[in-house]
């Protein structure tokens, strides 16, 4: 099998393509693929690596001008958090998030000292979309950046695409100035056809 599924990204391979193929027609060379490492997809370094590698096989083949770099999106929960390996990114980023709704999730696990952790070891952690972390106070948010996180905003979040909540969220930190990534958020083509309008 040539696509590999591993998580709730794109379906086939037809729709990976088709999502390639959206980046390049928005000016995108390189895109981070990070696949979810979750309880529910428990995906390793060496799995997502050899998904990428067939993708871009094809991508090659096929005359898309995109590289695909490896990596994954972390969830600090103990079920899967510090695997043997991590996958970064750009040299030492490594992209994390926390639960979306429910933070007794990462049980003993507290968000800014492991952000705090991983700086000391020499990364620099991404906190994917913290809009969408709807338990998250003011105060949750000036810790995780102090402890050196960089924030990740995703595409959509202003315009609502992930609710009304998410959408204030962005707002706020959007004024405090604290993203320093946008990020895609590509899953399927739903996703691609609102972003169109975006984008535009």
């Amino acid at each position: 099998q040539l696509l590999r599924i591993l998580d709730d990204g794109a379906a086939d391979l037809e729709e990976s393509l088709y999502l390639c193929r959206w980046f390049v027609k928005h000016g995108y060379t390189e895109v981070v693929c990070t696949s979810h490492r979750t309880r529910l997809y428990p995906n390793t370094a060496e799995t997502v690596e050899q998904a990428v590698a067939a993708l871009q096989q094809e991508l090659d083949s096929q005359g898309i001008a995109l590289h695909l770099t490896p990596s994954l999106e972390y969830r600090i929960i103990p079920e899967t958090w510090r695997p043997d390996r991590l996958l970064t990114w750009q040299g030492n980023h490594l992209l994390v998030e926390l639960p979306l709704k429910n933070p007794a999730k990462m049980g003993s696990l507290v968000p800014e000292d492991e952000i705090r952790l991983l700086v000391e070891e020499g990364y620099q952690p991404v906190l994917a979309h913290p809009e969408r972390y709807l338990w998250a106070t003011p105060a949750d948010y000036d810790r995780w950046h102090a402890a050196g996180a960089l924030f990740q905003r995703n595409i959509g979040s202003v315009e609502g695409f992930y609710g009304s909540p998410a959408a204030e969220r962005a707002r706020y930190l959007l004024k405090k100035g604290w993203y320093s990534l946008l990020g895609s958020d590509l899953h399927n083509r739903r996703y691609a056809d609102f972003f169109d309008g975006i984008l535009k």
